[in-house]
């Protein structure tokens, strides 16, 4: 069985060896199933015999796969002629193809939302249930959605780059997965769009960029030492980073002094409002609101109308909240959780006992079920 470390090496290497292949001919679709291959025959192998240069190994050995699906299918018969071009095995080149691949993986052929979806999937190393969980579908509707996707640039070169909104979306997904603790890619989605944020003068880039550098700030904070969850308000504010918040709010202001609002703007600036509170009662949610308001009207999103909720029950109190949060559809993802806090804060216990009850067996993620349902207990005491 493969170590642990073995395991985290082979994802790691994994966009590198499908931008290889892709450089080299190979269309995307065919690449990604000749890298599994590769992944698998390590598995099996690396156990007993460990290659000394495992990204040459992986190369060699997807490439290898490409060829022979190539030569297996009727259809791709001229990919014959590339078996003389098999490299053969040393080191590979010191390139990070990573970035490029998000971009060709939003080619012009798809939707944006099929071109997230798919480049979550096959260079993010999310599962269909984690994305399908970011885009608030089921998991079956998601699995189709990245099927088509395939289907859809099976055979295309990629020689046509996707939009840089596409790239920020999946981005801005990854780094929420990473952030979760499910899959650890925060530090990965920060590394990429640094890179992209070097590249391109985009406001939206410097306002992703500075939403993960506040949010990360505060990560060592968000869960005690035995795994439990820790809310904002109750985090030890002396475990941020203030050197992450200070290059975050530095590359904010930039971006906003441009007044070319986007989303990731609104965002970063909500999260340094909460970055810049000294204690969680000196917090300025009136100015918060102002933002979520913002963020609503450039998104639409019901997710953002919910956390706005709770914002103006900060704001101006929880039955203003209340109010807020009954014009939304009470089947949002932690919608439950929403009301149970400002019943609490409300005075009404038994309201919010059950409701964060009901927020606990709706909850995927072990440690903010185990959170919620401990919040429940609390009040019940």
């Amino acid at each position: 069985m493969t170590t642990e470390l073995d395991e985290a090496l082979l994802r790691s290497l994994t966009p590198n060896v499908l931008g290889i292949l892709v450089r080299r001919g190979a269309d995307f679709a065919s690449a990604e199933d000749a890298v599994q291959e590769a992944l698998i025959e390590a598995v099996r192998v690396w156990p007993a015999d460990r290659p000394k240069d495992p990204k040459g190994w992986l190369v060699t050995v997807a490439w290898r796969k490409f060829l022979g699906m190539a030569r297996s299918d009727a259809a791709r018969r001229r990919r014959e002629d590339l078996v003389d071009e098999e490299p053969a095995p040393g080191p590979a080149p010191a390139v990070d193809d990573t970035l490029q691949l998000y971009f060709l993986c939003a080619h012009p052929s798809l939707t944006p939302s099929s071109a997230v979806a798919l480049t979550l999937r096959a260079v993010g190393g999310l599962t269909t249930r984690q994305i399908a969980q970011a885009y608030l579908v089921p998991e079956a509707t998601m699995a189709q959605r990245i099927s088509r996707a395939k289907r859809t640039v099976s055979g295309v070169r990629f020689d046509q780059a996707g939009d840089v909104a596409t790239v920020l979306r999946v981005l801005y997904l990854v780094f929420n997965e990473g952030y979760s603790g499910d899959v650890d890619l925060a530090a990965e989605a920060i590394r990429l769009t640094r890179r992209l944020f070097a590249s391109i003068d985009h406001p939206e880039v410097a306002g992703l960029l500075a939403l993960m550098l506040l949010h990360h700030a505060r990560r060592a904070a968000r869960t005690a030492a035995d795994g439990e969850l820790v809310p904002l308000a109750e985090q030890d504010r002396g475990a941020w980073d203030t050197r992450l918040i200070a290059e975050g709010v530095e590359i904010l202001q930039a971006a906003l002094a441009r007044d070319k609002l986007g989303e990731f703007q609104a965002q970063a600036a909500i999260a340094a409002l909460h970055a810049d509170a000294p204690t969680a009662a000196e917090t300025d949610w009136v100015q918060i609101v102002e933002w979520y308001d913002e963020l609503a009207r450039l998104t639409g999103s019901p997710v953002v109308r919910l956390n706005r909720a709770v914002a103006v029950g900060e704001a101006d109190g929880p039955r203003a909240g209340l109010a807020a949060l009954a014009e939304l559809d009470d089947s949002l993802p932690r919608y439950a959780a929403v009301a149970a806090y400002l019943h609490e804060r409300d005075g009404d216990l038994a309201t919010a006992a059950r409701l964060y009850d009901q927020a606990a067996g709706q909850a995927a993620d072990p440690a903010e079920r185990a959170h919620l349902t401990r919040q429940a207990a609390r009040l019940r005491k």
